[in-house]
């Protein structure tokens, strides 16, 4: 795994998104400790969180007619599918496979971030500097 905390240098400068990115960060930490009984909850919630922030994400990427909408839409649908999988996994009693998902979602968010969440915030930031 290359990093399972937030450090200060990952902010994109999009205080909402970053603020997303640094709980996504604290809680798959929190969750790493957990014992198995209660990883099962908070494996859900976890799900139920992503699922909240990429659907935040897409609709800020809607309000500005962002061009790579549908590719960076994809890239969500792809890691929550894994994650889906991995639930179905967990549910029937196989924690090891959501605990394998947090491995490697870390992975994961650190080139996503890198790349698709760089050029919306790139984004962002032009239509912030329009004139209005």
């Amino acid at each position: 795994m290359l990093t399972s905390q937030w450090k200060q240098d990952m902010a994109l400068g999009v205080p909402a998104i970053d603020e997303a990115h640094e709980a996504l960060f604290d809680e798959l930490a929190r969750l790493a400790q957990l014992a198995d009984p209660q990883f099962s909850v908070g494996f859900r919630e976890l799900i139920a969180a992503v699922e909240r922030d990429f659907r935040e994400e897409e609709d800020l990427m809607e309000a500005i007619g962002f061009p790579s909408l549908a590719n960076h839409r994809e890239q969500h649908a792809r890691v929550l599918s894994g994650l889906h999988h991995a639930w179905a996994a967990v549910d029937e009693g196989d924690v090891e496979q959501g605990r394998h998902a947090l491995t490697l979602l870390p992975q994961w968010l650190l080139f996503h971030q890198a790349t698709m969440d760089l050029a919306l915030a790139a984004a962002l930031e032009l239509v912030q500097r329009q004139p209005n």
